[in-house]
């Protein structure tokens, strides 16, 4: 295809000196005047080639040099000789219906929206049937607005100058008026659509909006409103500096993605100092996308996960989000999920993949470690929680079951010792009272044994009044400083209250302490448990297997358990644990 490229570009030159001499020679227009045509015309053929040698594949250069050159065909109208005078005004028009065509399909090069590719067949079938239509009867030197100097016409069939002019006004309002509002309408529903990065390439297509419609006031004042020529001339010269711009702004369009690939060479000097969890930032950067997410294969989950080990559901085929999976001999690896826009240039995606493979290898294996550490957390908090349930089971067995029945036993022989008065023997009498006080210590010692597997209080009127009764039973003085007033997950206040029960514990047994506080608020976000005492101290996580178990508690639930305890300094456990405000 060089060749004809440089063909094209070679025939553009004869093509533009022709158009700048029949405007300044046979319109006897001046030279500036005579240039906007030739200068529109070479940039948009420069434009389109480039476009074409970058992007064989894309249309946009095949339709960038098409409308080029329609635009050095059209001053062919204003020729003296038959036949130009023919072709310019048969296939001139052409360039208005190109314009559209480019800035629709921008820019992949096809246009895919059934309203969009209905204006487009609208705009080629109206300038070309309008134009043919008044070469049928253009007579000679019938002064039309696109055709001054009007030779016969080889393709006369009938000479009526009022039904060219009549069709030359049909054509400004139905191309320039309907048409042309359509086109600017489905240009800024196109940019509203599109995604945010989407937006930012298609840009020109505002600026194509905004030529287009000074190009139709022009149009229309130049038919219709010849009393305003100083008006007519200024909008001209607006619309012709927009349509150069147009053209720049697509060759800005092609170093957007020239620019995206030069990141994606930074991306590989910076993938030597990026740590795994930031990878997803440094490939958005290397693509231009900021919403871009990085998803790993798990082959043992069989599913995808982020760089936390967390699960991913990529999105349905068909969802406003596209999806590329990145493979190793024929083996997913990771998937990216991004803006659409970037299927419009897969190559930015496979270089930017290819970049990081070996970046992406090492946090999916971190990944798969994550997520088995997760499923590790969530194992641990299961079993926290069932040996919590089975607690709260336990002590309601004890409670409903073994103390009913030794209080109803209890309350038995008392009644058999009323009833019977003195009549028993002294020494069966003596029995059955020390009978009833066994029962009643033994209920006691029942109750106790039941508190600690797991408080009835706690799951009745929550933390604050379970910490209260702690505080009533435990030997020496204790006093809550805070308490939360409101109920917390069953799983947080029991996790909370053991952590108070074993540092009482260990203040009363191990530290020799003579007082206690105890501290249970939430802190942003953080219920924080701090039971203090005035002991010995030296106590630590490593000394039991009570406060290291407690801790194992803590971590189940994500928080964390500390002991500052200095010998001679008393002992503070501080235990922190994730509750949402």
């Amino acid at each position: 295809m060089k060749p004809v490229k440089l063909a094209l570009a070679l025939l553009a030159v004869p093509l533009g000196v022709i158009a700048f001499r029949l405007l300044h020679e046979d319109l006897r227009q001046t030279e500036i005047r005579s240039l906007p045509a030739v200068v529109i015309g070479w940039t948009a053929i420069a434009t389109g080639l480039l476009a074409w040698w970058q992007r064989p594949a894309n249309r946009m250069g095949l339709l960038m040099t098409l409308f080029g050159f329609a635009v050095l065909i059209r001053p062919w109208q204003y020729s003296g000789d038959p036949w130009l005078f023919v072709i310019g005004l048969a296939l001139g028009s052409l360039g208005f219906a190109l314009f559209g065509h480019v800035a629709l399909a921008y820019p992949t090069g096809r246009v895919v929206d059934r309203l969009e590719l209905w204006l487009v067949r609208a705009g080629y079938a109206t300038v070309l049937a309008f134009p043919l239509a008044i070469l049928l009867v253009t007579p000679e030197g019938t002064g039309l607005e696109y055709a001054p100097l009007a030779p016969e016409s080889p393709l006369l069939v009938t000479a009526d100058a009022e039904l060219a002019r009549a069709l030359e006004r049909a054509l400004v309002i139905v191309f320039f008026g309907f048409l042309t509002a359509c086109f600017v309408v489905l240009l800024i529903r196109k940019f509203v659509r599109a995604t945010p990065r989407a937006r930012r390439i298609l840009l020109p297509l505002l600026l194509a909006a905004g030529v287009a419609a000074l190009r139709a006031f022009y149009e229309f004042l130049s038919t219709f409103g010849s009393e305003v020529p100083a008006i007519a001339d200024y909008v001209y010269w607006w619309q012709v500096a927009g349509q150069v711009a147009l053209s720049f702004a697509i060759v800005w369009g092609l170093l957007y993605s020239r620019l995206a690939a030069a990141h994606v060479a930074d991306l590989v000097r910076e993938l030597d100092r990026v740590p795994p969890e930031r990878l997803r930032d440094a490939l958005a950067r290397a693509v231009d996308d900021p919403t871009l997410e990085l998803a790993f294969w798990l082959p043992e989950r069989d599913t995808y996960a982020d760089a936390a080990g967390r699960p991913v559901a990529l999105p349905a085929p068909g969802a406003r989000r596209a999806v590329a999976v990145l493979e190793t001999d024929g083996e997913p690896v990771a998937a990216l999920v991004h803006d659409p826009s970037l299927r419009d240039d897969p190559r930015l995606l496979d270089a930017a993949g290819a970049a990081a493979r070996l970046a992406i290898e090492n946090a999916r294996l971190q990944a798969e470690l994550r997520a088995k550490l997760v499923q590790v957390q969530e194992s641990r908090a299961r079993i926290v929680a069932a040996g919590d349930d089975q607690r709260r089971r336990l002590e309601r067995n004890l409670h409903d079951g073994a103390q009913q029945r030794l209080v109803a036993l209890a309350l038995e022989l008392r009644a058999a010792q009323k009833r019977l008065g003195g009549q028993l023997d002294p020494e069966l009498e003596d029995v059955l009272a020390d009978a009833v006080d066994e029962l009643q210590l033994a209920v006691g010692e029942l109750r106790e044994l039941a508190r600690g597997v797991h408080p009835a209080i706690l799951t009745e009127e929550g933390l604050a009044a379970a910490l209260e009764s702690l505080a009533d039973r435990t030997p020496i003085p204790v006093r809550i400083l805070a308490a939360p007033a409101d109920r917390l997950p069953s799983e947080i206040e029991g996790a909370a209250y053991f952590v108070a029960c074993e540092a009482l514990a260990n203040a009363v047994k191990h530290a020799e302490a003579s007082a206690v506080t105890i501290s249970a608020a939430r802190r942003n976000g953080t219920l924080v448990v701090e039971v203090a005492d005035d002991g010995v101290g030296g106590a630590s996580l490593n000394g039991g297997s009570g406060l290291h178990g407690l801790a194992d508690r803590l971590e189940a639930h994500g928080g964390s358990l500390r002991i500052d305890s200095p010998p001679g300094g008393g002992t503070r456990v501080i235990g922190e644990l994730p509750c949402a405000l």
